[in-house]
């Protein structure tokens, strides 16, 4: 699977959210435009998440917006997501490809320059960069220049995604980077309104691109 024009990429986050109000977060987010679904979870045993993973990909199928799981090539596998997404702590990426085989995403966490080159080598389809802000989400982030972000994007043939603290009033700071698209969390995940926030994210971003 190739990801052409899919510049709104989105992460989510439970935090605070009932199951209810989350997959409908999820639902009108689809419907308003977003391009890609990443399904993080990192605290659920293997039977939650996989039971989570198969409401998300009605949600995401009803749309026909690709979802990515995070970490998990078992769940991804079990649910015949399209990919996954993997982070520098995680399975080497030749292994996961070696696994998944040649027709799935890979996504990459990557945060410099000798990092994204080794993804690319080992046959990622994607990155994510950042965090270029700081982050609200439970996860370890390490911040980059928008300067790193240009030097990735200029070495690397595949996709590249900025993450970290992205809204869509401050965006436009990656634009001197030309990336391919944004990632975002609580952007959306916590919005008020998701379809207004969801609609001026994407006109933002693609602005920014």
């Amino acid at each position: 699977m190739e990801l052409t024009n899919k510049p709104l990429y989105l992460v989510t986050d439970r935090t605070g959210l009932t199951d209810n109000v989350f997959f409908q977060r999820l639902d009108l987010a689809c419907q308003a435009g977003v391009d890609l679904v990443q399904l993080r979870e990192k605290n659920l045993e293997s039977r939650d998440y996989f039971q989570l993973a198969q409401r998300v990909k009605t949600i995401t199928d009803r749309y026909a917006v690709p979802l990515v799981i995070d970490d998990r090539l078992d769940i991804a596998e079990a649910v015949e997501a399209a990919g996954v997404h993997v982070g520098q702590s995680d399975l080497p990426v030749a292994v996961v490809r070696q696994i998944l085989g040649p027709d799935k995403l890979i996504g990459v966490t990557a945060k410099t320059v000798a990092q994204a080159d080794l993804a690319v080598t080992e046959g990622a389809d994607y990155l994510g960069v950042g965090a270029i802000f700081p982050t609200t989400t439970h996860v370890k982030t390490v911040r980059i220049s928008v300067e790193t972000l240009a030097e990735i994007k200029k070495r690397v043939p595949i996709p590249v995604y900025a993450i970290g603290g992205l809204k869509a009033h401050n965006v436009a700071v990656i634009q001197p980077a030309h990336v391919d698209g944004v990632a975002v969390v609580s952007a959306i995940m916590q919005a008020p309104d998701t379809v207004a926030e969801t609609k001026a994210l994407r006109t933002a971003v693609l602005k920014a691109l």
